[in-house]
């Protein structure tokens, strides 16, 4: 399956067209929790609702 085809399934899966950028603002996140750590979280918070992930 190649990069269109699997935007499009996750399109059609979560009926959303979002994007989340994973850049977070190093300034506003948590004290003591990794930029990975709270990538991860987001994912995992978002993945039902968005069809893809900016870095």
């Amino acid at each position: 399956m190649n990069f269109g085809e699997k935007l499009a399934s996750a399109t059609r899966r979560n009926k959303s067209f979002l994007c989340v950028g994973l850049d977070p603002d190093l300034e506003r996140m948590p004290e003591g929790v990794g930029i990975l750590d709270f990538n991860k979280a987001t994912i995992d918070a978002t993945s039902d609702l968005v069809c893809a992930y900016k870095l």
